[in-house]
């Protein structure tokens, strides 16, 4: 750890460095790891239970007057009425981790009457420390880092979150997505938000934009956009967003061509915009008297057709 970091920084990445020597333990034997469901698609893990004891006890062993907003415990530790919290995600990726597809971090924010001012993403798959605080810039690995200079879409790779639990308006998702890659380089998925933004904060790509997310999904990575250069919000652009459970992040010229791209998507849109892709959305849905695919001349008849069904949406 570096002297020249804010101490409160420095305890933070203590947390999440310990955090992920778990993580890193329980992934040399996976399959051992016992898994819960917190409901359908939605994982927990002991090693997610034992992250997060981790960095609570490091986090109120060097503050103990602070508060503590956690994914798997809540507000059940730490000050109730401090004007400091610590906003943890122990694992985000969990799907991801349980699976052995390397693609998890921890996510650790410092928020100081609302405002997040400490930051830290750990991938303790490849040791990636990134990390910020309020005004002093976003860093990985101790290199200053920067939101890429890209300024076409169609030159543009964007990072996103699929929609996965009962309820999601998988349609919705269906058509963002769809406007989207016709105008960028390429869409990608990679199933851990925090590491997204910290990817958009590197300029490993150039956007991002997901929905249904929590506030520590997105705390520590939305600071370290804003100090890598970077604009972070809702997908009608505006900034108060931690809680609203859509984000949109990017350079500030890819940001400012997605906020017209998705704003209309927005729960906060105008009502003419969400009427606009309701009927979008019903024009593109196939009924009885329309096919969704036309019979090739040579096709079985349909009733010889093997029977689908379509996911619960």
């Amino acid at each position: 750890m570096s002297s020249n970091l804010h101490p409160m920084l420095n305890v933070a990445i203590k947390a999440a460095r310990a955090a992920g020597a778990i993580i890193n333990r329980a992934a040399l034997d996976v399959e051992s790891v016992r898994i819960s469901q917190k409901q359908i698609n939605d994982f927990v893990t002991e090693v997610d239970h034992a992250s997060e004891k981790i960095i609570i006890e490091t986090l109120l062993t060097a503050y103990p007057g602070h508060g503590i907003l956690a994914e798997e415990s809540g507000k059940e530790y730490g000050a109730k009425d401090s004007e400091f919290v610590w906003i943890i995600d122990p694992l985000d990726g969990t799907t991801n981790f349980i699976h052995g597809f390397p693609v998890y971090c921890v996510s650790i924010a410092l928020a100081v009457k609302g405002k997040v001012e400490q930051a830290v993403v750990y991938d303790p798959t490849r040791n990636d420390l990134f990390t910020a605080t309020k005004g002093r810039g976003a860093y990985l690995n101790e290199r200053r880092i920067r939101v890429s200079k890209r300024t076409q879409l169609k030159d543009c790779l964007i990072s996103t979150g699929f929609p996965f639990r009962p309820g999601d308006n998988f349609k919705n998702y269906l058509a963002m997505m769809s406007d989207v890659m016709q105008r960028t380089a390429g869409l990608r998925r990679p199933g851990a938000a925090a590491l997204d933004l910290a990817y958009v904060a590197a300029g490993f790509t150039d956007g991002f934009f997901e929905t249904g997310l929590s506030i520590w999904d997105v705390a520590a990575g939305s600071l370290l956009i804003t100090e890598a250069g970077g604009l972070v919000g809702n997908f009608t652009g505006e900034a108060d967003f931690m809680e609203q459970r859509e984000c949109m992040a990017g350079n500030p010229r890819v940001y400012g061509q997605l906020v017209p791209i998705l704003g209309k998507y927005s729960k906060f849109a105008s009502a003419g915009d969400k009427a606009a892709v309701r009927q979008a959305l019903a024009a593109d849905t196939p009924t009885a008297a329309e096919p969704a695919a036309t019979e090739a001349p040579d096709a079985a008849p349909a009733a010889d057709a093997a029977p689908g069904e379509d996911a619960p949406l």
